[in-house]
């Protein structure tokens, strides 16, 4: 199905915003320092698109797709057995599903906007995700035909604030997780051809430099095939679709003391394969309006 190895969306120094097929440098495997692509034409979410000889410098790297390609963004919790472990939950039985809105997603080095209403009480975590991205219509598909409705991978940090998901929420997870701009996502959709296990990627997050979660695909629960053939039963899934298939251990709820983000840090999320989004927690000052 897809054409395009690395799908980028990106600025030009023409000011311009593109689609483009990343050009990685001779020795570079991270995605976020690619320098130049090829221009994409047509809908990048039909068999209409053309990767092109067009060249372009790319000057700063965008959320993968535009707002108006981007449909429902489905989020799974509890995906990773020793993520449950330290949560003190159980292994789920069947997958545990929450929604993010589109207003959530954001760029690979876009700042992530902390608003006041989450500012007053201390609970604001990371959680870095493989995402999976539709590429076709699903609906009641089976675990092993469910990867060719894959469009491609990439990298994500499910930002959460604990306080918000778990007790001034009600239990609604999506209040604590779908502020503006805490679904980072990039740095660029990778081909399934590229990934063609996407059970076996070391992910990763960093804050200021520092390790915090170290761990495998390997160890979710529902793999990404199961996770996409369980969704798409009597639920049609649809091209530009994101799928967030849970965190794995050392989030800061989880941690002995607790460790929690705070103003000016620096997270970094990588996955292997796909290459890292790098983002800067920054406190809103404006007052609430409530």
């Amino acid at each position: 199905m897809p054409r395009f190895s690395r799908l980028i969306r990106f600025i030009a120094a023409d000011g311009k915003t593109y689609y483009g097929d990343a050009i990685l440098p001779p020795g570079i495997s991270d995605l976020s320092r690619v320098a130049e692509a090829r221009v994409i034409e047509g809908d990048i979410l039909s068999q209409g698109y053309r990767v092109t000889d067009q060249i372009l410098d790319v000057n700063k790297l965008l959320a993968p797709f535009a707002p108006k390609d981007t449909k429902t963004v489905r989020c799974l919790g509890l995906n990773y057995a020793q993520h449950a472990k330290e949560s003190n939950m159980d292994i789920p039985k069947f997958p545990v599903l929450f929604y993010k809105p589109n207003t959530s997603l954001s760029g690979p080095s876009d700042p992530i906007p902390i608003p006041k209403a989450a500012q007053d009480e201390p609970g604001l975590d990371y959680e870095c995700e493989l995402v999976v991205v539709i590429g076709k219509e699903a609906r009641d598909v089976s675990e092993d035909s469910a990867l060719d409705y894959v469009l491609g991978y990439c990298a994500g940090n499910d930002i959460s604030h604990r306080d918000w998901q778990l007790k001034k929420g009600g239990g609604q997870w999506s209040l604590g997780k779908g502020f503006d701009g805490w679904a980072p996502i990039g740095p660029a959709i990778i081909s399934p051809s590229l990934i063609p296990d996407p059970q076996k990627l070391r992910i990763f997050t960093k804050v200021n430099g520092q390790a915090v979660q170290d761990s495998s695909t390997a160890d979710m629960i529902f793999s990404v095939a199961k996770t996409l053939s369980f969704l798409s039963q009597g639920t049609t899934l649809l091209p530009g679709d994101f799928v967030f298939t849970g965190t794995p251990p050392g989030v800061g709820m989880g941690r002995r003391p607790q460790y929690w983000l705070n103003d000016g840090d620096i997270v970094e999320v990588g996955i292997e394969g796909i290459g890292s989004i790098t983002n800067k927690v920054m406190f809103e000052r404006t007052k609430p309006r409530l």
